[in-house]
């Protein structure tokens, strides 16, 4: 395969596969916030949070780490300006300890801290501005969780682009093919990945065990597993369900994301790892598979977005779909028809923020993935012309991205509407 092509694959994986504690939405708010408290110099009296409308969206429902159990904007940013650390990025809350989760809980109780929806057209916009002792501190964030785009204090801009701490991307994924993905894994040489690898390996199965044994949520991990047993498909879905009940619930496990999100992350990867041991295939087949999969969920999402109201869970199992299918010796052919009749069994699922149900949606997009594998496997598939599916991957995957990325624009701001005016912590079939 071509070096520079090579390299560029390897340069994307470093960039997308990095750790964070807690759902990336509430994150990337606590992150802001503990930068411009650096900049400020002290706890600041007042703090103005501007926010696009998939930020309010994906923070509404989610346990912010290390707070004791408070959710929403206001609890992320009390959170990142008591106690966070910028220089760990997505884990800037990893540190806390349990004096400062009361001191967040006592800043929470006391601080002005007030939340307005943007009125730009960006997806992905956090804008926080925090004021003490006669001075401002403001703090731009857009695209993604860690692009710093602008920080300032009072008048005088201080960076303009990106800080040395902030990720912006330096690899191109107008290269991502399903086809070249697959002759990556194939023909890659390891040891530039293992390290990712291995920590995707480690920390995600970590946080799979903790959902599993733990009380989180809806527990849907556990209630797959009570419900349809210990076979591999089942354990599959159930892993990767039982990592997002902890992970939107509070657990303080990190997890290795994909595409910003810690459930996407779990989702390409789980299942690849529950089929790998349960097949006996080496290390090495189980990473190149991991490759498979990263990169076809990279590939789905690039065209989306990092945020849409598609659920981003569905990209991640056409993903996990197409790792397993290389654990059983498929490559490009059997994946690429893989991932075609995920993308039409499952296209469709709205992303209606973070929450407990991320877990089932998981379950659903894995069985899909999974699905999609088993058709062709039994000489079956969905033909162009049949929805969304049309003629070659490639152009199947530019429809779905047309689909959530400018089709499901009206949805999402329908979501968030109603997002809005349901009341929370009730039970749902109560009048």
């Amino acid at each position: 395969m071509d070096k520079a092509l090579t390299e560029n694959y390897i340069a994307l994986l470093r960039e997308e596969l990095i750790p964070a504690m807690g759902c990336t939405e509430p994150i990337a708010l606590a992150y802001g916030a503990s930068i411009a408290r650096q900049v400020l110099g002290q706890l600041p009296r007042r703090t103005r949070v501007v926010v696009s409308g998939n930020i309010i969206k994906n923070v509404k429902s989610v346990i912010v780490p290390h707070t004791g159990g408070m959710r929403g904007i206001e609890a992320a940013v009390a959170a990142g300006l008591v106690a966070g650390a910028a220089e760990d990025g997505l884990e800037v809350l990893s540190r806390i300890s349990e004096e400062q989760v009361e001191a967040i809980g006592a800043y929470y109780e006391e601080a002005e801290i007030t939340v307005e929806q943007s009125s730009s057209d960006r997806v992905f916009e956090i804008d926080l501005t925090a004021e003490a002792e006669g001075h401002a501190a403001r703090v731009w964030i857009t695209d993604h969780h860690t692009h710093v785009a602008r920080v300032s204090r009072d008048e005088e801009t201080l960076y303009q682009g990106d800080l040395p701490c902030s990720e912006a991307s330096a690899a191109d994924r107008s290269q991502l093919s399903v086809e070249r993905i697959v002759e990556f894994a194939e023909t890659a040489d390891l040891e530039p990945v293992k390290e990712l690898l291995d920590r995707q390996i480690e920390y995600n199965t970590a946080i799979a065990k903790e959902g599993l044994t733990g009380k989180y949520g809806a527990g849907i991990g556990r209630v797959l597993m009570l419900s349809y047993g210990d076979n591999v498909s089942n354990r599959a879905k159930a892993w990767a369900a039982a990592g997002s009940d902890a992970r939107m619930n509070g657990c303080e496990l990190p997890v290795v994301i994909n595409s910003g999100s810690g459930n996407q992350g779990l989702t390409a990867s789980l299942p690849v790892i529950v089929y790998a041991r349960e097949l006996g295939v080496s290390r090495e087949t189980l990473y190149r598979a991991l490759l498979v999969s990263n990169l076809v969920t990279i590939h789905l999402k690039t065209g989306i977005g990092c945020l849409s109201a598609y659920c981003g869970a569905t990209s991640a199992g056409c993903g996990a779909g197409a790792g397993v299918t290389y654990l059983y010796g498929g490559r490009f052919e059997e994946i690429a028809h893989t991932v075609v009749n995920a993308v039409a069994i499952n296209s469709g699922v709205v992303c209606d923020g973070a929450k407990a149900s991320c877990a089932a949606k998981i379950a659903s997009a894995v069985e899909a993935g999974l699905l999609g594998m088993q058709m062709y496997m039994h000489g079956r598939q969905f033909l162009g012309g049949d929805g969304i599916v049309t003629k070659g991957v490639e152009a199947t995957i530019r429809n779905v991205s047309e689909l959530a990325r400018e089709g499901m624009r009206e949805t999402d701001r329908e979501i968030l509407r109603i997002m809005l005016e349901c009341s929370g912590g009730t039970d749902a079939c109560s009048d």
